[in-house]
């Protein structure tokens, strides 16, 4: 693990501003505090920042080939890599190292930019060719790892985090104002765009070649034709033992490895699948614990982790401790995340960084399996749309009477949730209920093209499979992988395996939610390594008690830039925050994304 760099001319051109490199380097030290590195030229450079965690002694990247003519670096693990070494190996490849990133390059020499596909892992990665004078960039399957990319003038730059492409002085931070409508509605930005005009964010399982020639992007891995397949999901049994084994293959490790609980079946799952692999062994986990009531599930994680006997820590997510994470991210991460619970996610990484260099986490699991009351939803909808329409009417009526509520989760916020956007189309009902100030005319259509070549049969499997290809990589796995590296620990989804979603994404929706059951099998599959009160447990989620902090600690900077936000000007922000003072709405989703955005324009001097 660590955070990658680097700047190549597509010309015979020198680099411009090769003396930007170390500043590339420092703006991502947090992702490898134990070493850096660089290799290149005039006309290329290569850079890492390195987390070490497999082969401590002799894994320094970048990684050159025997005649120096490939270089290559990789944020993230290969899973896969015992198995190349051992093929490459046999074939008398030299290997200087013993982990798993410098399996990358024989692969390389051999199948060219191709060869990525048979990588089996999660990883940002870039392959400099110097004989071909050709740049090779990609990202893993599921999009675990970022990797953003920017074309100046005949250069292409590409970086872990974008703070290290605006280290360049002729790097512009103007506003995309089309990435900038689709954060407003949804509260992230769904790849390729990124908020800043002309640096891209390169999409999940997708390969970019660039030479001179030019640069193309496609995908080497594709999520529909998966879909299409036929489902060979056949029992809980079986999936257990997938489940297993991915547990296994991300357990591989120098150091020592935790697991992020929260008392849920994703979490308890995965540590209780860690224990058995380890059978013997310490494993930490850790939980946080609001002090809000209501928000706190540090209790359920205490009596889940002591059924599976870990060693546990409690971290303790007070207003002070949110604070400080509050101010960390917003100064830090040159991208606004709009998800909150970036926060206790670093306090959570804070506090293990202490015992464990990487952590296993349960990102994933909702998409794949159906886990969000969301999902239920659209179930509910069908029917609710058979009452008369005056009885719809009178139920909305006194729905919206309902004096609001700042607790987590609560129903007068589901049911306000609920009959605010039920009576729409599927597809903008649920960009509706999961996304910020709402769809526009726009953000519909631009979502509904990532479901163009999935098959149709399945209405809310098309649901979870958008979910799968927006929400969660350019989301949740942005809040936990910001989250966990800034403060320099790596963060592992085995749920995001890839023989666990090709089993899982083909499934029929049936298999996942069933009447108002979620997660159906995955449930099932769980039997017998987590108690049963954890199965029978409704999800909550790792929420953060921000619609109090908006009219307590934050409200006098929710004051002032929410009043006239300048990224947003035609938001009705002012309006939301007064109905939130006023408690008559919990507008806290709607208004945190664009604070969030705001601050980061403040902080990145965004023109606008």
């Amino acid at each position: 693990m660590c955070g990658i760099y680097g700047a190549v001319s597509l010309t015979s051109a020198p680099l411009r501003h090769r003396d930007r490199l170390p500043a590339m380097a420092a703006a991502l030290a947090h992702r490898g505090p134990d070493g850096e590195r660089v290799v290149g030229h005039e006309r290329a450079s290569l850079g890492a920042r390195r987390l070490a965690i497999m082969d401590l002694t002799t894994g320094d990247q970048p990684f050159q080939s025997p005649d120096g003519s490939v270089w290559m670096v990789c944020n993230g693990e290969i899973y896969n890599a015992p198995a190349l070494r051992r093929e490459y190996a046999a074939a008398g490849y030299p290997f200087r190292s013993t982990g798993d990133i410098e399996t990358i390059v024989p692969l390389y020499e051999r199948f060219g930019p191709e060869g990525v596909g048979r990588l089996e892992g999660m990883f940002g990665l870039a392959v400099w060719d110097d004989r071909r004078r050709v740049l090779v960039l990609a990202r893993d399957r599921a999009g675990e790892k970022p990797l953003f990319w920017t074309r100046t003038d005949g250069e292409l730059r590409f970086a872990s985090e974008i703070q290290a492409l605006l280290a360049y002085p002729d790097q512009a931070r103007r506003l995309d104002p089309g990435a900038a409508a689709l954060y407003a509605a949804l509260g992230y930005v769904p790849a390729p765009h990124t908020m800043f005009a002309g640096i891209h964010k390169l999409a999940p399982a997708h390969l970019l070649v660039a030479s001179a020639a030019g640069v193309t992007i496609h995908p080497y891995w594709d999520a529909a034709a998966v879909a299409a397949r036929p489902s060979q999901l056949e029992s809980p049994a079986q999936l257990r033992g997938v489940l297993l084994a991915a547990v296994e293959r991300e357990l591989m490790s120098d150091v020592p490895v935790g697991v992020f609980t929260s008392g849920g079946l994703d979490s308890s799952l995965l540590a209780a699948a860690a224990a058995r692999v380890l059978a013997g062994e310490k494993i930490h986990t850790y939980a946080v614990k609001f002090v809000e009531p209501g928000y706190d599930e540090s209790a359920d994680a205490l009596a889940v982790t002591r059924h599976i006997r870990t060693t546990h820590h409690v971290v303790t997510a007070d207003d002070a401790a949110l604070e400080r994470a509050f101010e960390l991210v917003t100064r830090s991460l040159a991208e606004p995340v709009g998800d909150p619970a970036i926060l206790p996610t670093y306090l959570l990484a804070e506090a293990a960084r202490e015992h464990v260099k990487v952590v296993l986490s349960g990102e994933g699991a909702d998409e794949l399996f159906g886990g969000y009351p969301t999902y239920l939803g659209h179930r509910a909808t069908l029917l609710y749309l058979r009452l008369p329409r005056a009885v719809r009417r009178a139920f909305r009526r006194a729905v919206d009477a309902w004096p609001s509520s700042t607790g987590k989760v609560t129903l007068e916020f589901l049911l306000k949730q609920f009959v605010g956007a039920a009576e729409l189309p599927s597809l903008e009902r649920h960009l509706t209920w999961f996304g910020a100030l709402g769809p526009d005319d726009d953000t519909v259509p631009a979502m509904a093209c990532n479901l163009t070549a999935f098959p149709k049969a399945d209405p809310l499997n098309r649901i979870l499979w958008l979910d799968f290809l927006s929400y969660l990589p350019d989301n949740l796995l942005v809040k936990v992988d910001r989250g966990t590296m800034l403060a320099s620990i790596e963060a592992r989804a085995p749920y995001l395996d890839r023989e666990v979603m090709e089993l899982v994404l083909p499934a029929p929706s049936a298999l996942k939610v069933r009447g108002f059951t979620t997660k159906v099998i995955l449930k099932e599959a769980a039997r017998g390594l987590v108690p049963d009160w954890v199965i029978r447990r409704r999800k909550r989620g790792l929420s953060v008690p921000v619609a109090r902090w908006l009219n307590t600690g934050l409200a006098a900077l929710a004051d002032r830039v929410l009043a006239r936000p300048r990224l947003f000007p035609g938001a009705p922000t002012a309006q939301l925050l007064a109905e939130h003072r006023a408690l008559h709405r919990n507008n806290a989703r709607k208004l945190w994304p664009v604070l969030m955005a705001e601050l980061w324009a403040e902080r990145w001097n965004v023109e606008s």
